[in-house]
């Protein structure tokens, strides 16, 4: 009796915690999808490989081998690191511009309803031109240069933001604005505790879709008219049919984007965690 006890209690001892199963199923299906995305990739370019030349034209979408030897070259230049830092710099500044000019015009309408309703049709109106029509125009004030680039690249990222921080104040709960107040709170007490927590959310998803815009944006201007970046060398492939270095760009700005994305991924879940939101969204996906 004694015996079975004591054998019942160590294997009960030996019985991991939930919270530990649990933990080592997550690390298990994340290393499960990472290695079936490197499945993907290698099957992609096996694909690639074989099929270039009998099935699809070499001339056009080269071969995993020959597009490996033009980013070599390419990340062995230093013209080639001129262009991607000329590039990067557009993208970061005109981002920045962006992101800083939409906040501004959100909460400043957002927080004069009567101004926001006269504004808000205009800036709809402008923002249905594509940003790409208004290249050449930004070209005719600011010439060939960088700011050219950043200017189409803000273009694009300022409505993106403007919009999710102007809804997200029309959107801001009243009650709960006048519960601060009425316990004494002022504006930065409303700023603190109610606006600042509501468009957390929507900002940070406005910049995550901004920055590929900030990106398309300069790219497309370097397109039209430029002496230097990425974009200018991705022109300039395809103007003389060079397949495997229009390729290497096209992965340089896969690798801005990802690096992009993940930089404001982490912005994204610092905030939220830093203003106790972490938890709130959990909870919301949990009962969803």
């Amino acid at each position: 009796m004694t015996t079975a006890t004591t054998s019942g209690a160590r294997n009960r001892t030996k019985t991991p915690p939930p919270a530990s199963r649990g933990r080592n199923s997550a690390w298990r299906e994340t290393a499960l999808v990472v290695l079936l995305r490197i499945g993907v990739i290698a099957l992609a370019l096996v694909l690639w490989q074989v099929l270039s030349g009998p099935v699809l034209p070499e001339y056009a979408v080269s071969r995993p081998t020959d597009v490996s030897h033009a980013l070599w070259q390419l990340l062995g230049s230093a013209k080639g690191w001129t262009d991607i830092e000329t590039t990067a710099t557009e993208v970061v500044a005109g981002f920045a511009i962006g992101v800083g000019i939409g906040t501004v015009m959100g909460l400043v309408l957002g927080s004069l309803p009567l101004l926001g309703r006269v504004v808000e049709p205009l800036i709809a109106a402008v923002n249905g031109i594509p940003k790409i029509a208004l290249a050449p125009l930004f070209l005719l004030f600011f010439g060939i240069g960088v700011w050219s680039k950043i200017t189409i690249a803000a273009a694009g990222v300022a409505f993106v933001v403007f919009y999710n921080v102007y809804l997200g104040l029309r959107l801001r709960e009243r009650e709960l604005v006048e519960i601060v107040q009425v316990m004494g709170g002022r504006r930065h007490h409303v700023l603190s505790y109610v606006t600042i927590p509501t468009l957390a959310a929507p900002f940070f998803a406005a910049l995550k879709t901004g920055g590929p815009l900030a990106i398309l944006g300069v790219i497309g201007g370097e397109f039209i008219a430029s002496t230097g970046g990425v974009g200018h060398e991705l022109f300039t492939a395809a103007t003389n049919l060079d397949a495997p270095t229009e390729f290497a760009g096209l992965i340089v700005l896969v690798a801005m984007t990802l690096a992009l994305n993940g930089i404001l991924t982490g912005l994204d879940k610092y905030a939220l965690k830093r203003l106790g939101l972490t938890g709130r969204r959990r909870g919301s996906r949990g009962a969803a």
